[in-house]
Parts: structure tokens; C-alpha cells; sequence
């Protein structure tokens, strides 16, 4: 696998690469998760780059920037040994030189959920997604379902703007016992780790509900208070959306998520789960 660090040296290596390229894009501490993209990548491509850069537009006022996991070398074995042909590590002056003055901003999608809780945190990904698009000039670019905003975002970003790269979205990669995998698990202590789980928990017995006929608010209640008596000391948001549009609906007569952010210690997690539209 080649390591490039510099814009000059990633043109390079890109010019050289023959066939279809999918791209990887993460902000590192990988896990089984990210391993999970690369496989999925190797089918719909010739060839694998990943990127890894921890991008501070990402990260608001008092969020984790600071203590995000950084861990290189490991990433990068982790990588090659999936198969990954190419690494971009971008230094933070190639992504934002000085005088740096764009911000891209998909509107709509990015407008509730994470987007009120997080003010500027879209603008941050989509910005940084489409620079990594330009950039490195995938034909495929391979993104997990785990954020399932964030990933709304980029389909409306690259269909706007026609950036002309394929996007391949792959389901939630998931612990025994159903925590979704995140690179800020890191954070949990082991007894957070355990009542981590009820977010999924709470998830999965909302939609069980919700598929059974129980009101989609009573069910979003029942699942907030198994939160907050859980271990969770904050619930942000619990909906039930519509997954093309994100905005909240009361039926299941459209393909539909539920998503889910809460807090617990001082680690934020959120989740999703496709709910099942009954056929008629």
C-alpha cells in the first residue's frame, strides 16, 4: 500500500492507478466497521484508496477534537491488510490553506437531528466530502449507514453538484449484543459500555412496536424513557423519518429510519434502524 501525505504526491499516485478506484474516506481509529467499507469497496471496484484525516470542521464548540483517537500506524495496517492499494493523510494546510474562504452547505437534509444539535457540524462534512471527492476523483465512494444523516447529506451533495461518483452505502456493523461500532466507544467506561447498548435496544423495540400498530409518539416515548432510566442523561433526538427526506412522518407507508442520538458519560452516540414497509 503507498502513503501519500501531500496534494502533489497524491496526484501522482492517482495518475497511476488503472481500472475503477473506490474511495474510503474516514477520520481514523478504525474498527471492524471501516474494514466492513473496504470489503464492500473490493466489489464494486479495481482498485481501493482510503483517506484519514480528523476534520476539525466537523467538530463544534467543546466537542472531542482535542481527544479523538489518532492512531496512524495501526490504521495503516489495518488497511493494508484489507487491501487498500492507496492512503491519503492529508496534512490539515492541503485541505485548508491559508486564506481557505468555502463552505459547502446541503440544505434541507442537513437541517434537523444532527444538524440542530451539531450547528455547522454538515457544513464541515460536506465540505471536507467534497474536497476528498475532487481530489483523489474516485468512480465509487463507499460510506456506512451508521450515519445515516451524514449519508443523505453526501447523496444530495454529489447529486447537486454532479460530481459523478458512484455511492455505495453499507449497513451498520454491530457488536454481539448490537452496539453499533464507533471509533468514540474508545470513550465509554466499561459500565457505560454496558447500558451503551440500550440505544439500540431502545431502537429495535420502538420499531417492533411501531410495526405492531402502537402510535409512532407513544412508542418514541417509551423508547426515550428506557433511555434516560438506562443509563442515557440525555436524549436529543428520537424520530421516526422518512429515508429520503429525513423529515419526521407518523406511517409506514414509505421506506423509513429510525434514528436516535443520546448521551451517556460524557460520549455521545447515535444509531439508526431500517423499519420495514409491510406490503399490501
Amino acid at each position: 500500500m503507498q502513503i501519500v501525505r501531500s496534494s502533489e504526491e497524491l496526484a501522482r499516485a492517482r495518475a497511476e492507478m488503472r481500472g475503477r478506484l473506490a474511495l474510503v474516506p474516514t477520520m481514523g481509529a478504525l474498527h471492524a466497521g471501516h474494514m466492513a467499507l473496504v470489503e464492500a469497496a473490493r466489489a464494486h471496484a479495481d482498485s481501493i484508496a482510503a483517506t484519514i484525516f480528523v476534520n476539525p470542521a466537523q467538530f463544534g464548540e467543546g466537542e472531542d477534537f482535542s481527544r479523538y483517537p489518532r492512531r496512524e500506524e495501526q490504521d495503516a495496517q489495518m488497511l493494508e491488510q484489507a487491501g487498500c492499494e492507496l492512503l491519503w493523510m492529508p496534512r490539515a494546510e492541503d485541505i485548508y490553506p491559508d486564506g481557505f474562504a468555502t463552505t459547502v452547505h446541503v440544505a434541507a437534509v442537513s437541517d434537523r437531528w444532527e444538524g440542530e444539535a451539531r450547528p455547522g457540524h454538515f457544513d464541515g462534512v460536506a465540505t471536507i466530502v467534497a474536497k476528498l471527492l475532487l481530489a483523489v476523483r474516485p468512480d465509487v465512494a463507499v460510506f456506512g449507514e451508521k450515519d445515516f444523516q451524514q449519508l443523505a447529506v453526501i447523496h444530495r451533495l454529489v447529486a447537486d453538484l454532479g460530481l459523478g461518483v458512484d455511492i455505495v452505502a453499507v449497513p451498520t456493523v454491530r457488536e454481539d449484543d448490537g452496539l453499533a461500532l464507533s471509533s468514540r466507544n474508545a470513550y465509554l467506561s466499561p459500565e457505560e459500555r454496558s447500558r451503551a447498548v440500550n440505544l439500540y435496544r431502545a431502537l429495535r423495540n420502538a420499531g417492533s412496536s411501531i410495526c405492531a400498530g402502537q402510535p409512532v409518539g407513544a412508542a418514541l416515548e417509551e423508547a426515550r424513557a428506557a433511555l434516560l432510566g438506562g443509563g442515557f442523561s440525555c436524549v436529543d433526538y428520537l424520530a421516526l423519518v422518512d429515508e429520503a427526506t429525513l423529515e419526521p412522518i407518523n406511517d409506514l407507508e414509505r421506506p423509513a429510519r429510525l434514528i436516535g442520538a443520546a448521551v451517556i458519560g460524557t460520549t455521545r452516540l447515535i444509531d439508526n434502524l431500517p423499519i420495514m414497509v409491510e406490503p399490501r
